[in-house]
């Protein structure tokens, strides 16, 4: 599909939000003009990928029109951008459902503040994507629907952001919101080739289901260029255009990390190879890199996943679900939730110990940052993953993505970028952590890591510019 629009026909579909904002700040082209071009991508692409539970043309429409109409339009940062809204935050106008058939039908009254900030900036919500139940599993699916990844329709976009980052793979939308409770951001970016930043805990507005899952649970944006998430990232924050990262003008430390936190689960070839280029791109980069493995004690391991649990408890709970109309996994997900509550295992001071270890870690190395893994292999199948019990879900989910929980509970900001793809030409991504306030030190990086190693923006079969793909390293 060949989606245009502007003077002489510029290319809309395709174009990073910064560049597309900066366009519709100067009038060259009109936000009607970019929503209208990304809603005809989206009539091409969405039958194949399944990546919306709504899409608004109509709404959308009205509001780049009134995007247009604004004063301050040469102001705004994501000027006439068209993003999608993830199906556990409000969009006024729209049922916030939680990926559960459960859910009542009534439409939210208000934005969340995350989406509140979005329009603020003169951003337009084209649609609310896809999630699986409560948000709770590494695929995204449910009763009559499998979204599917652009980059093999075979195989899931992850979870539970899986219908952002597969709207923003296929070129349906160039910025998406999202959020990370147990890696839901980060898994589905290194699914579908993207870029993310997994904030630190407080740093955007919350509001994920009834309690952030006892604060784990931080919003963020899924993109294809690190300057897309830095611009999302900032909107969200409540700021401006941001500026660009400083170069910390020194080389980083940086530790790789290969004792999987999960025993047993060990990355495959290609996702240890991609690990062992990047670090060896970092060094000839000039920064040091060193051996070193976090520790990470069994009573955080079960810290988190007794957040796990219990946020399906809560959730289920502050929607007003009757729990047996949920599927079978989540009854016993909730139900083990309900125990999890009752017996005290949710405890402040296990995350706040972890918290503690994870700063000695980065201090007494005198580390700014440390590369893992995301992911141990390929995606999961797409496939109707609401029909298997708890068990098989959370084992396949432990098996494939251990990688990125623990930054959950520690509260700390983590990025994931693509490096590179798989021999069978799936993307293949890094997971770069750092400690509390390091979002701008990690941004920096991953930008370093995306002008020595660009990566294909879109899925091939997807991509509206047709682009070549750079070479897999």
């Amino acid at each position: 599909m060949d989606a245009s629009g502007g003077p002489g026909g510029a290319r809309v579909v395709g174009l990073p939000a910064t560049e597309i904002a900066a366009r519709v700040r100067s009038g060259e082209l009109s936000a009607v003009e970019v929503v209208r071009a990304h809603l005809a991508q989206i009539a091409d692409a969405e039958p194949r990928v399944g990546a919306f539970r709504v899409v608004r043309t109509e709404a959308a429409l009205a509001e780049a029109a009134a995007v247009d109409a604004r004063p301050d339009r040469a102001s705004l940062p994501l000027a006439g951008v068209p993003v999608a809204v993830k199906d556990n935050v409000a969009v006024a106008g729209e049922t916030v459902t939680d990926g559960s058939a459960a859910a009542g039908s009534a439409p939210a009254t208000a934005d969340s503040e995350v989406v509140a900030r979005l329009r603020a900036a003169g951003a337009v919500v084209v649609g609310v994507t896809r999630v699986p139940e409560l948000c709770l599993y590494a695929a995204t699916d449910g009763p009559g629907t499998v979204t599917r990844n652009p980059w093999d329709t075979a195989l899931s976009p992850a979870g539970s952001s899986g219908g952002s980052a597969a709207a923003v793979a296929a070129g349906m939308v160039p910025l998406a919101h999202g959020n990370d409770g147990m890696g839901s951001l980060r898994i589905p970016a290194a699914a579908c080739g993207l870029a993310t930043l997994k904030p630190g805990r407080g740093v955007l507005p919350g509001g994920i289901g009834a309690d952030d899952w006892s604060g784990m649970a931080v919003n963020g944006v899924l993109a294809t260029t690190v300057a897309d998430v830095a611009l999302g990232t900032a909107v969200l924050a409540g700021e401006g255009l941001p500026a660009q990262p400083a170069d910390p003008g020194r080389p980083l430390r940086i530790a790789v990390a290969r004792r999987s936190p999960v025993p047993g689960a060990r990355p495959d070839a290609a996702a240890r190879g991609a690990v062992e280029r990047t670090a060896r791109l970092l060094r000839g980069a000039g920064h040091v890199v060193v051996e070193r493995d976090p520790v990470i004690p069994p009573d955080a391991a079960v810290g988190a996943m007794a957040r796990w649990l219990a946020g399906a408890e809560d959730d289920a709970a502050a929607l007003g679900l009757d729990r047996a109309a949920l599927q079978p996994r989540s009854r016993t997900h909730a139900r083990l939730g309900r125990l999890v509550r009752r017996a005290g295992l949710v405890r402040p001071a296990t995350a706040e110990r972890f918290r503690q270890r994870t700063a000695r870690f980065f201090a007494d190395g005198d580390l700014d940052v440390l590369l893992t893994p995301i992911t141990n292999g390929p995606p999961l199948p797409a496939r109707p993953w609401h029909e298997r019990g708890f068990l098989a879900n959370i084992t396949a989910n432990a098996r494939w993505a251990p990688w990125a929980s623990p930054w959950n509970l520690a509260g700390v900001p983590a990025v994931v970028v693509p490096v590179g793809t798989r021999p069978e030409g799936t993307p293949l991504a890094v997971q770069l952590v750092g400690p509390r306030g390091s979002e701008t030190r990690l941004l920096w990086l991953a930008g370093e890591l995306e002008r020595r190693q660009p990566w294909r923006r879109h899925a091939p079969v997807f991509d509206p510019a047709g682009s070549p793909s750079p070479a897999p390293v």
